[in-house]
């Protein structure tokens, strides 16, 4: 698992569907390499590639077919449903809908909804939904259960916030599958789309609400062509459904799961490609949305049952209803790719100022011990352990110091995961550098910068010689001055 995590992944990750499913004992070898590979794709690049076994890959794509066949044949009519995207409305969509600006036409499959024609004929939807929304249900599930796993988080955590299985009398499902066509050239109505140009020199054309996020839990998606494009996080488009093999499907997380794990899974950034489409059926996908359910709260509670540290903004229970109803943009939650916090900033802001005054000064007194101390904890947190972090796809939350205290002496504390993941030393409790004894800033030095302290004393032996050769100088100018007096 350590050689597995250890490096950053080249390409977007790719697991087998039947090696990331949970079985009953310790986890195997395989399943944490999988579990693994699934979280650093997610914390690079927002999205992994799920490869579903034989079966449940051919009534995926008997589901796309039958979608493009039944967008074939309907014909747009200006006088349809038009969604108009109402947040009061989120968990009640169903049927058929067409938004013209989008070029997007859409039959969304909800259980527990039964839709009927203007005349009161049962509608007719595409042939397979039923079927492709248990199969897929299944999956976002077991992917929920990887993630609870790498977060330390106790089995089917998210059990309390999930639909029934299977629904209640009179139960709708939250969760939706949605049959979807792009740029069908039939459609008629479709208003100008703006353009964007890529690296390679490819001239691409997306709509104008790019940048979107869903208010998921988990979306996956399966289309019959590429053009689903996800921010990096390096803050680049990357294709993530150019290299699809017959069984494999794409998912990327929401923003309830974002809120609902405190922050520690980010929501993916999208788009869709709807320009260059040739041919007369567009681009078809199937798109299921894994949704809380309506009267459930986004509590972060089991992140702090796990002992994770749960920032202000999350520790607040939100209605999931009041949750779909608020704006989320792109910008308020991401200002910046890292948010660093009130301890590094002023921890580099001292670091910044001490080097800026040793390189303007060679007369610059020593900093006292535990202000070096001190500085030096922060430097090796950002140049070592924060790049290690990086690499492993871990975000980094340190414990309440008085809570580690008895973390570090336990065989299964809720940090001995990220701890050993990242070589945190032994008997140094998992808080802030900035927050560490004196004596534990030591070992947490010495860990990561093997013979720093010897380093270090070289380095006051150094400066002692430099000022008693100056001293020494010194006082041989005193001597001759006054022998010349005299």
């Amino acid at each position: 698992m350590e050689d597995a995590a250890g490096s950053i992944l080249a390409s977007l990750g790719r697991v087998r569907l039947v090696d990331l499913t949970a079985c009953e004992g310790l986890p195997t070898d395989n399943y944490k390499i999988c579990v693994s590979t699934l979280m650093q794709s997610l914390a690079q690049y927002s999205a992994a590639i799920i490869q579903l076994p034989p079966t449940e890959g051919a009534l995926l794509r008997s589901g796309l077919d039958s979608a493009r066949l039944f967008f074939h044949q309907r014909g747009y009519n200006s006088s349809e449903a038009v969604h108009l995207d109402d947040a009061r409305e989120w968990c009640k969509t169903s049927g058929y809908y067409v938004d013209p600006q989008m070029w997007l036409e859409m039959y969304d499959y909800r259980p527990g909804v039964t839709v009927t024609e203007p005349d009161g004929v049962m509608e007719l939807l595409p042939s397979g939904l039923p079927d492709i929304f248990a199969v897929l249900g299944k999956v976002s599930r077991d992917i929920l259960d990887a993630i609870s796993f790498s977060l330390n988080l106790r089995s089917c955590a998210f059990t309390d916030i999930l639909d029934n299985i299977p629904l209640r009398s009179q139960e709708v499902s939250s969760s939706v599958l949605s049959a979807c066509c792009h740029s069908r050239p039939s459609l008629e109505g479709a208003r100008q789309h703006s353009i964007a140009s890529q690296d390679d020199g490819q001239l691409l054309i997306f709509s104008d609400h790019d940048q979107q996020m869903d208010k998921t839990l988990l979306t996956l998606v399966r289309s019959d062509r590429s053009g689903l494009y996800v921010k990096d996080m390096h803050g680049h488009w990357i294709l993530v459904d150019g290299d699809l093999g017959p069984n494999d499907i794409v998912v990327y997380p929401g923003l309830a799961l974002y809120q609902e794990t405190a922050g520690y899974v980010n929501p993916a950034v999208y788009r869709t490609e709807v320009g260059n489409l040739q041919g007369m059926f567009g681009r078809c996908s199937l798109v299921f949305k894994l949704m809380p359910r309506s009267v459930a709260r986004l509590s972060g509670s089991e992140m702090r049952a796990a002992g994770h540290g749960v920032d202000a903004q999350f520790q607040v229970p939100i209605p999931v209803n009041d949750f779909m109803q608020t704006g989320h943009s792109v910008d308020q939650l991401f200002p910046k790719d890292m948010e660093p916090s009130s301890h590094a900033e002023q921890d580099s802001a001292s670091f910044n100022s001490v080097m800026k005054k040793k390189n303007g000064s060679t007369r610059t007194k020593p900093l006292p011990p535990s202000k070096r101390l001190r500085l030096e904890a922060q430097r090796v947190l950002k140049e070592r352990v924060q790049d290690i972090a990086d690499k492993k796809g871990i975000k980094l939350r340190f414990c309440n110091i008085k809570e580690c205290e008895s973390h570090i002496r336990s065989l299964d504390s809720p940090c001995e995961n990220i701890r050993t993941e990242i070589g945190w030393p032994q008997g140094v409790p998992f808080v802030h550098p900035h927050d560490l004894p004196n004596k534990a800033k030591l070992g947490f030095l010495e860990a990561y910068e093997p013979g720093w302290t010897a380093s270090q004393q070289e380095i006051e032996l150094s400066f002692t010689v430099v000022l008693i050769s100056a001293f020494s100088s010194t006082f041989v100018m005193v001597l001759v001055a006054l022998v010349k007096l005299l």
